[in-house]
């Protein structure tokens, strides 16, 4: 993309705002995650943290140890930096789903809503790799971009008092899933045994924003063999790497 059109703004005495654009498309997407790389591996003095969002990119800094000035400085040398080879690959996270029954309450209501069968719409769901635009919400919550336009479905008009941790679902034109107990308001159509977010584990979150995940249809037997694993921190999501 066209680095005329990034700015660097002021955002508070501590923060800084890099624009990359006013769209959300995987192109823009891209180019934050890239220069978050770049960022962790210039190892910056004063950086306290990296918030990347769906255009932009909010970096916090201690103004003790480095100015604005000096920041900006640097922000503005990283995003010149030529980034077409390490932005051709992507880190994909397969994981597995276990869709429909006590899982998937509301599969019935998608696959009604789509004119389509319960299988035809788990086909569909699992047919592509999601984008992680970005983190929030909840811990670990994901937004993930590039669900079907055939399976979007309108969210619940009653929404849950409580959605269980791992539930995996359809809100309007999103898919996603819970990282915690919450309340919610979206379609569940199957669950994870794996933890998006554990508060045990040395890095907490599980993904990165620019990486992508790929739901992977499992039974109810496979389902409960996976948690055990995960239950004893025996277990690993397969991650593979493939072109964007």
């Amino acid at each position: 993309m066209d680095n005329e059109n990034i700015r660097i703004l002021t955002a508070g005495d501590s923060s800084l705002l890099i624009e990359f654009g006013k769209i959300i498309s995987p192109d823009i997407n891209r180019k934050i995650a890239v220069t978050v790389q770049l960022i962790k591996a210039q190892q910056t003095p004063g950086v306290v943290d990296i918030i990347p969002a769906f255009c932009s990119l909010l970096i916090n800094y201690d103004p003790r140890v480095i100015s604005y000035e000096e920041i900006r400085d640097r922000m503005q040398t990283i995003l010149k930096i030529d980034v077409k080879a390490d932005a051709a690959r992507k880190k994909i996270y397969e994981i597995p789903v276990c869709y429909g029954g006590e899982f998937g309450p509301d599969l019935d209501n998608i696959a009604q809503h789509a004119g389509l069968s319960p299988e035809e719409v788990i086909q569909i769901h699992s047919s592509r790799d999601y984008l992680i635009y970005m983190l929030g919400f909840l811990p670990g919550f994901c937004y993930l971009g590039g669900l079907d336009e055939r399976i979007h479905t309108p969210r619940l008009a009653n929404p849950r008092l409580k959605i269980s941790a791992g539930s995996v679902g359809i809100g309007g034109s999103q898919t996603g899933i819970y990282p915690l107990d919450s309340p919610g308001g979206w379609q569940l159509m199957g669950m994870t045994p794996v933890k998006t977010y554990d508060p045990q584990r040395e890095v907490p979150i599980l993904v990165e924003a620019g990486d992508y995940i790929r739901f992977i249809p499992i039974d109810k037997d496979e389902f409960y063999r996976i948690k055990e694993l995960v239950q004893s921190g025996q277990y690993q999501c397969t991650i593979l790497e493939g072109e964007v």
